[in-house]
């Protein structure tokens, strides 16, 4: 019996394209998904085996094709014994451990020398028994490791490690991953768990007093020169002249000189304290002097903005940088405490960080309305460049010099006008500026 296909049974496609067309179409797209499987187990099979591995597999293969070709029976089982060395090695990597594996920081951010500790939570949900896996969580430069043991179906492993907080900065932590490896070292495999999390050590900082006391004394800003119509300190009266807002005519003046007289104002501008922080490497004659600098600014910019002060805290930028007004100086951010020491955990000195003249001339040239400006730097360079630093800015703006060395004698002098305080400890800072706010 003969089955002839009629046109009905022929499918639409290749109706109109062509039976062979069809049939390689589907042919390549086959091939496509093939190939992409391929490559997928091909990058699993790189992802698992290590060098040591892959020496193995290549000497299996040159030994096996070396005996089969020319019969050497002792190179055959040598071949052979390397191919079921990496046959038993894969089963290692058979499981996946615990199914729920949490990274947790309880502290995301302390204080340099405060105890910190990350938090391990593996848990079991499943059915079945989890058997025991070796556990990795890179901390900074090192790697924890430790045992997770079996868990039973609900079980659950919690335990905390600690975290090295000998210096400021920031310190990944993460991610928590599983490794599954054989006892030789030819197949390892990981199961990432967690997202890095990162530890902000903050700089040690003082409580100090408050900063408006013995400086600034004034609440709603200070007075300048510049007159106004409209303000809150009174200047003079004048007469009316077109435009004026007819609010502020002083109506008993008015009447005795028969010319309406308006109120005129000293233009006030908030006051704006100012924290510069010298990131010269040259500055500092060790690491200590720029830890102590970097706690003692951070001290004058906490307290600041816990008093709602408007502060900028400006650290020094690259020498000769582009444009006059910022391009030797760049802001932190002040918006919050935690902002800022945050953003002080990075800082670090510059072998070619503009001087602290050139980051005091531009910070005056980009910021307005400075009362109050802390220079901040070590012992390395003298007195000179703080004198020169303070001489950029505008006249009425009272400048304070802190000189940072450890564990040295406090002093205070004043200089041409310029403060200047030496510590050996943040306390020291405390110390004077209470004791200036007490004289004041």
């Amino acid at each position: 019996m003969t089955l002839v296909q009629t046109r009905s049974t022929i499918p639409e496609e290749a109706r109109k394209t062509g039976l062979l067309a069809v049939v390689i179409g589907r042919a390549v797209g086959i091939g496509a998904a093939a190939g992409a499987v391929v490559a997928e187990w091909a990058r699993a099979v790189r992802g698992v085996v290590t060098s040591l591995g892959w020496a193995v597999i290549v000497a299996a293969i040159a030994a096996l094709a070396a005996g089969y070709a020319w019969g050497w029976l002792e190179v055959i089982v040598l071949g052979w014994g390397f191919g079921l060395l990496v046959a038993a090695a894969s089963v290692w990597l058979i499981g996946r451990g615990a199914s729920t594996i949490e990274l947790v920081l309880p502290t995301p951010r302390v204080v340099v020398g405060e105890a910190a500790e990350a938090r391990l939570i593996a848990a079991n949900p499943g059915r079945r028994r989890f058997g025991g896996v070796q556990l990795e969580v890179p901390v900074g430069r090192r790697v924890v490791e430790r045992v997770l043991p079996g868990l039973p179906r609900g079980g659950a492993f919690d335990e905390q490690f600690p975290i090295p907080t000998e210096r400021r900065g920031v310190v990944p932590v993460g991610p928590a991953r599983t490794v599954r490896a054989d006892p030789i070292g030819l197949m390892r495999r990981e199961i990432v768990w967690s997202q890095v999390v990162d530890l902000h050590v903050h700089p040690r900082t003082v409580p100090i007093t408050a900063l408006s006391t013995g400086f600034i004394r004034d609440l709603e800003g200070a007075p300048t020169r510049d007159l106004t119509a409209s303000d809150i300190a009174f200047h003079a009266l004048r007469e009316y002249l077109p435009g004026d807002d007819r609010r502020h005519i002083h109506w008993r003046s008015s009447a005795k000189t028969g010319t309406f007289m308006v109120r005129q104002f000293e233009e006030t501008r908030r006051s704006r304290l100012m924290i510069v922080l010298d990131l010269d490497a040259t500055a500092y004659t060790d690491a200590a002097e720029f830890e102590l600098a970097v706690g003692a600014a951070a001290s004058v910019g906490a307290r600041a903005i816990r008093d709602a002060r408007t502060v900028s805290f400006v650290v020094s930028g690259p020498a000769g940088g582009n444009g006059a007004a910022r391009g030797s100086m760049r802001e932190l951010p002040t918006v919050s405490r935690d902002r800022l020491l945050d953003a002080l955990c990075v800082v670090e000195t510059e072998e070619r960080a503009a001087m602290l003249p050139d980051v005091a001339h531009a910070a005056a040239e980009a910021l307005t309305g400075i009362s109050l400006a802390f220079l901040v730097t070590g012992t390395a360079r003298g007195i000179a460049p703080l004198r020169s630093a303070a001489t950029r800015f505008p006249v009425g703006v009272e400048a304070v010099a802190v000189q940072c060395a450890p564990e040295g004698e406090p002093s205070v002098r004043s200089i041409a006008g310029l403060t200047v305080f030496r510590i050996g400890y943040l306390d020291d800072l405390r110390a004077m500026l209470a004791r200036s706010a007490s004289v004041a």
